[in-house]
This record gives C-alpha cells, structure tokens and sequence, in this order.
C-alpha cells in the first residue's frame, strides 16, 4: 500500500501537473475570442516549426518534468534549438500532444468539484456536476473522497506520459548522443592524463626527497646537508603545486587547467637531478620556442619520468640528455650507465606513462638498454596534432 502511495510524496509529480496546465492556460486566452477549440491545435504548427521552440519546450521539460536531470550533458530531454526540418515536426507533434494532455488536466478537475458536490448535498442543496441526480442525503459526505482517488491517479499517471512524450520527442538526437559521447570521453581521458601527471611531478618529487636526504646523510657535510635540504624544499613546493591545481580541476567541472610545465623550463628539472648527485649532461639543438604547447608540456613531464627513473633504479650517476628539435619533430633522450637492476625493459608505471603519452601524440616511445647504457628514447611529431585524433588513437577507432 505505501508502494502505491509513494509517487503522490514526491515533488516531482506535482511539477509535472504543473507542466500539463500552462497550455491550457495559454489556449485559455484563445477562448476568450472563439469558441474554435480546434485553432490552439492549427496554430501549434508554425509555432512548432520555429527552431527556438524547441529550445523553450526542452527547457521548460527539464525544470518541470525531469528536474533531477536538469544541466546535465546526458539528460533525456534535450535543451537545444531545431537543427533539422525532422527535429521541427517532432517539436510539432510535441505541442499537439501536450494541448491534448491538458485538455484532459482540465477535464481532470471536475472531480474535486464532484467531491464538494457531495460535501454540500449533506446539507440538503442538491448536486451538479458529476453527482448530478443523486439524492440530497447526509451519507453523501462520505462519498466525497471517491473521487479524489482516480484524480489522484491522473495525476501520476499524466504526469508519465508527459515526461515518456517529452523524452520521445524533445529527447536529444543520434548526432547529440554521440557529441556527449565524445565529450565524456575527452573529459575522461583529461582526467586519465591528469592522473599521469600527478603519477610523474609526485614520484618525481619524492625520488629526489629519498636520493637527497640519503645523500645528506651518508656526506655528514653541513653544507651539503643545506642543500640537500633546499633542493627537497624547492622540489615539494613544485609538487605541492601540482597537486592543488590538478585537485582543483577534479572538484571542479569546468575550471581551466592553470599553466603546466613546458620545456622551456626543463633546466628546473636538470638542476633538481644535479642536486641530488647526478652528473647531467644536456644538449639542447632547435629552438623549443617552435614546439606547440601540447607536445611541450608533455615532452616536459617525459623528461621528468625519465630522471625520476634513472634517480630511483641508478642513484646518483652521469646522465646524458638530449633534446633536438629538427624535420618537425621533438626528439628526446635520456641515457645513463646500467646499475644494478636499472628499469628492465617495459617494467614499471612510469614507463608505461611515458609510452602512453607519446601514443597519444602520434609519437613513439623506446625504452632499451644498450652498449651498458639505459636509454629512453621518444619522438614526437610537431604538426598535424589534434585532440579528436588522439581521442580515436586512444579509444581504438
């Protein structure tokens, strides 16, 4: 029993008979010139055919009929303009409908007036309406509440068929569908990307912590304790950084990526690795000033993978890097000599991270160990880069 009753608690069934009122209360307007009940639905053809109806319909849906979905990019119930002649003939359907299903509202209320029928017929005035030809009798009182329940009824149920017609016809298209589609797929691949970076500065950042304060450590050097100490500072601030913005852009839908890294400011990186013992070694050939944004701040976050590795697997040995820019590609190196067991072939995250970034590029990633050396070695093409191909690269199409 309280199943049945639940519908009649929620808001939302009240705002749908809202919804099925406000043409009979435009139409109402028509009747006070004609008695033509038939010109409302002539006149919902040219209104129907206007491209920004069905904007205002699916607006109109959305708030009253499926208020839970309201501005979100998956709603059932499109808000938007005609963008085809097919779209302005739903909206026209759409209207001829929802001028028939308040047509039934309307009628829908001459059950209450029959429940207070009955209620003054208790008191010897004879009912109209509905209860025209009953008896003025005491016991009709408790008639009154019959027909509450089937107004009740309509009341649900008029509601769902509103909120089934809007979503057949007001819903959003197949071209619609699948730009959503492909918005949720960009957006989850950002967050993808995101959670890489996040992987590479924070990895980066706690490397360099464990290498300095082990190196400090083992020194006993006041001096370069000091160091040591202002290279891991400088180096959590960084990482710090990184963390608010990337946390900050996942609470907030919609807020704009603050400026990420590029390497123009790769030296940061080298400084921070020599800091911590490393001998590097870097050659930079080609202006970096021609590497688009994009390839930039992910040939940045390469790199930085790439000494977070040789800091990690090799400790504090000579590295070699090298970053050319030449025939309309970024080519990139890092090499150092083999300790221990210094990144096996294809092991760990972050050189799966490397590889999925240039893939997502259009470029290639090759991790190797050579002549006593382990090398990273990736090439990225400068031009022809756009996010819609990456998107299908990514997802297999």
């Amino acid at each position: 029993m309280l199943h049945i009753l639940t519908p009649l608690t929620s808001a939302v069934t009240y705002s749908r008979w809202l919804h099925m009122f406000i043409p009979a209360a435009a139409a109402s307007v028509w009747f006070f010139i004609s008695d033509a009940f038939w010109a409302p639905l002539l006149f919902a053809v040219p209104i129907g055919l206007i491209p920004a109806m069905r904007l205002e319909e699916g607006i109109q849906a959305q708030l009253l009929l499926t208020p839970s979905e309201r501005g979100r990019p998956d709603a059932s119930i499109a808000a938007a303009s005609s963008s085809s002649w097919a779209e302005r003939w739903r909206t026209v359907l759409w209207l001829e409908l929802r001028l028939l299903i308040s047509a039934g509202a309307i009628l829908a209320l001459w059950l209450p007036v029959a429940s207070i029928e009955l209620v003054l017929s208790a008191a010897g005035r004879p009912p109209g309406g509905l209860a025209e030809g009953l008896d003025p009798h005491w016991w009709n009182v408790l008639l009154a509440p019959l027909p509450i329940v089937p107004l009740l009824v309509l009341v649900v149920l008029g509601g769902r068929l509103s909120t089934a017609a809007a979503r057949w016809l007001l819903g959003p298209s197949p071209t619609d569908r699948l730009t959503v589609l492909e918005g949720l797929t960009e957006e989850l691949l950002e967050r993808n990307r995101m959670a890489r970076e996040l992987h590479d500065s924070i990895g980066h950042a706690l490397t360099v912590a464990v290498v300095q304060a082990g190196a400090a450590r083992a020194a006993d050097d006041p001096a370069f304790t000091e160091r040591a100490l202002a290279a891991i500072e400088e180096t959590g601030r960084d990482a710090l950084e990184d963390l608010e913005r990337v946390l900050r852009v996942l609470r907030e839908s919609g807020t704009p990526v603050s400026r990420r890294p590029t390497l123009a400011e790769a030296e940061r990186l080298l400084d921070s690795a020599r800091s911590s013992g490393a001998k590097v070694d870097a050659r930079v050939s080609g202006d970096l000033g021609l590497v688009p944004a994009p390839v930039s701040r992910e040939g940045y976050r390469i790199l930085q993978e790439s000494l977070t590795n040789v800091l990690r697997h090799a400790g504090p040995v000579s590295v070699r890097v090298t970053i050319t820019v030449d025939g309309g590609r970024l080519e990139l190196e890092v090499a150092n000599p083999l300790s221990g067991a210094a990144g096996l072939p294809g092991s760990g995250s972050g050189l799966r991270g490397i590889r999925e970034r240039a893939a997502l590029l259009g470029g290639k990633a090759r991790t190797e160990s050579r002549e006593d050396e382990w090398r990273v070695s990736v090439s990225l093409p400068l031009d022809g880069i756009r996010w819609s191909d990456a998107v299908h690269r990514s997802s297999g199409r």
